[in-house]
């Protein structure tokens, strides 16, 4: 889509809202103008003494329509603030001008970004109302009522969340960027064992010389461990030994006293083994996710995963065996070659095996994916509506609730994931990464370490190489970048 903008420089938040509501298309900004019924939108902003005007003139598929939203701009301190309004503006003046030539409202209506449920856990924390927060939703972003009710219970989990916090805690993330295959929807950046066996040593090395860093560096900084989470990629690609060697220089050289939850994606079923299990659970692990994805023999072939249905029911057992006391498992509506029937086939095979966390996420088209670049047979946005509905009422059936939740670009019919939890077992790490409550310090490739001050609304973010070869051959680069932290919590403090 042709986009034209007057009066301001706001392109992310533009395409974002775009995004949303056209998930097919890319932002173009030429030069020319468009030709007339030529799909386009004019985004143009008006500012007065007191108030900004966002205007959106939109034209798609020969339908034209015009949107106008106004925000009061007097009082607002600070650039960020006013940056925020100014953008509410255009993003609500586009979303009123497209859902004239649409027809229809999206779920989640106006909200753009990854982080919906912020909304009315803000609202909460300042002391307003469930209702008033809900009407937030309702009123000003037209969200449905199902994504209404999904962002409040996600809230109230937040706020549970954040009171159990101490404000020297922080999360661990410990990342293992091996994957056996690549599967089809994967964007992510992770070598295939196959290929890349032979960078497993030195990565190792090299991570455990950066976990060596971590542990001096939060004892000076007298930070402690709350959440432990080893994810990638699949941490599984490692062997039995190799898992034990890893989490035991973790707990060598790293607090964790306070520790309360110890997660490790185990992933690919195919990388299961009792032997690896145990290592985890004597090591630590509270928590692994087994991830099918799909119950469905054709659904994974056609993702590119090597392992059937079966190896899923013989990983889950032996997880159950082995003691690990929870378990997640994900599945992800839209895939490939999957269906209404389908999908609902493997949620109830999924219940009756009955972990304590199911994440149920909606397929996102990323960049880089095979099913990008080389398209696939995929269900329809009412096929994959129809899918998280029946999620949603067998879940809640079930005694599932909503615990977290967040959203993802190019995802199909603009949805959500979700993680659903039997009361009493929700991961503290979702919880704090996705609502961002406090520090995740990140280790190995492929890794974002987040400095969170909820103070002052501060978060700044230390990225690691993403390609294991370039994180070895930088490891002593990465490790001095780590001490940013000590300046992050020395202006905190100061």
């Amino acid at each position: 889509m042709k986009l034209y903008l007057t009066g301001h420089d706001y392109k992310y938040a533009c395409e974002q809202i775009m995004l949303t509501l056209f998930p097919g298309q890319r932002p173009l900004y030429p030069e020319e103008p468009a030709d007339e019924g030529e799909d386009q939108a004019h985004i143009t902003l008006f500012r007065g003494a007191q108030w900004a005007t966002g205007r959106t003139a939109l034209t798609w598929e020969g339908k034209s329509a015009v949107g106008a939203c106004r925000v009061k701009t007097a009082g607002v301190t600070g650039q960020v603030e006013l940056d925020r309004a100014l953008q509410k503006a255009l993003k609500l003046s586009f979303y009123r001008a497209a859902v004239q030539v649409l027809g229809k409202e999206p779920p989640w209506g106006a909200l753009t970004g990854v982080r919906p449920v912020k909304i009315p856990t803000k609202a909460l924390l300042r002391g307003e109302t469930p209702a008033r927060a809900e009407a937030v939703l309702r009123d000003t972003y037209r969200v449905t009522p199902v994504r209404r009710r999904l962002a409040m219970d996600c809230a109230r989990a937040s706020l549970a969340a954040l009171s159990s916090l101490k404000e020297d805690e922080i999360s661990l993330y410990v990342g293992i960027p091996f994957c056996p295959t690549r599967c089809a929807y994967c964007s992510f950046v992770s070598a295939d064992v196959g290929k890349a066996l032979k960078l497993l040593p030195p990565y190792l090395e090299a991570l455990f010389r950066e976990v060596e860093a971590a542990g001096d560096l939060l004892e000076r900084q007298g930070l402690h461990v709350r959440t432990v989470y080893i994810g990638g990629g699949t941490p599984t690609t490692l062997s039995a030994e190799q898992l034990a060697a890893l989490m035991g220089h973790i707990r060598a050289h790293i607090d964790l006293s306070r520790c309360t939850e110890y997660t490790v994606e185990a992933g690919r079923p195919d990388t299961i083994t009792a032997e690896k299990l145990a290592a985890l659970k004597e090591n630590g692990a509270d928590r692994v996710s087994v991830n099918p994805q799909s119950m469905r023999d054709e659904v994974l072939k056609a993702m590119g995963r090597s392992h059937t249905a079966a190896d899923i029911l013989r990983a889950y057992e032996l997880v159950e065996a082995s003691g690990i006391p929870c378990v997640n498992m994900d599945l992800i509506a839209g895939l490939p070659e999957d269906s209404r029937l389908g999908f609902r086939s493997t949620l109830d095979q999924v219940l009756a095996m009955g972990p304590a966390n199911i994440t149920v996420h909606t397929l996102a088209l990323k960049k880089g994916s095979r099913l990008m670049t080389e398209g696939g047979s995929l269900p329809t946005a009412e096929d994959v509506a129809a899918m998280l509905d029946y999620a949603w009422t067998t879940l809640r059936g079930a005694g599932y609730v909503p615990y977290y939740l967040y959203r993802q670009k190019y995802m199909s019919g603009s949805f959500e994931n979700v993680g659903w939890t039997k009361p009493g077992f929700e991961n503290l790490y979702n919880i704090c990464m996705m609502e961002e409550l406090h520090t995740v310090l990140a280790l190995g490739g492929g890794g974002v370490t987040k400095l969170v001050d909820r103070t002052a609304g501060r978060i700044e973010r230390i990225s690691d190489p993403k390609y294991p070869y370039e994180y070895i051959n930088t490891i002593d680069r990465i490790i001095a970048d780590k001490e940013k932290l000590a300046d992050f919590y020395a202006a905190e403090r100061r």
